[in-house]
């Protein structure tokens, strides 16, 4: 993990003033195509704090809430690595925006859909694709659309959403 951006969604709103960034000093050295994929570069990593200080950066954002995530299998396997815990905690807790996407447009998961090209489908924002804040930030407001409209075919609760997505 080189960053991490979280956007806490209360009451059917993306709340920006409380979003957190951070880049991380990995614990083992960045591979150059992540990297590149993230256009971060091993000096953009100075000063940044060490994943062990990161942490808890990242445990207070995440604390008390459900996770919003493209894609979620990729991102709980980085949770599960950084906090611990059973891969069945991280499932009970998160909506993975993708399948939502997919229920919603009876798409072919093996299809291959970004997060980029779903969000305009559906009039979302893109300002720095792959960068973590950004992309914290269009899943946020994917799923404030994508459940709204999920909402007419009796999915109208977290919950539902929840067993909606989960693998």
């Amino acid at each position: 993990m080189v960053s991490f951006g979280a956007v806490p969604v209360r009451s059917g709103r993306v709340v920006v003033g409380e979003a957190v960034h951070q880049l991380v000093v990995p614990g083992v050295p960045a591979s150059p195509a992540a990297m590149k994929i993230h256009h971060i570069l091993p000096q953009d990593l100075a000063g940044a704090p060490p994943l062990d200080e990161a942490r808890e950066t990242l445990s207070g954002a995440l604390e008390g809430r459900f996770l919003l995530a493209w894609f979620a299998s990729v991102e709980m396997a980085f949770l599960q690595r950084i906090f611990g815990g059973h891969r069945r905690g991280w499932v009970r807790r998160t909506i993975d925006v993708r399948r939502l996407a997919i229920e919603l447009e009876q798409a072919d998961p093996e299809i291959r859909n970004t997060l980029g090209s779903t969000a305009g489908r559906y009039g979302v924002p893109v300002t720095s694709p792959h960068e973590a804040l950004d992309d914290a930030l269009v899943a946020a407001q994917l799923f404030l659309v994508l459940a709204t409209k999920l909402e007419d075919r009796g999915f109208g609760s977290v919950r539902s959403l929840l067993k909606l997505t989960r693998p």
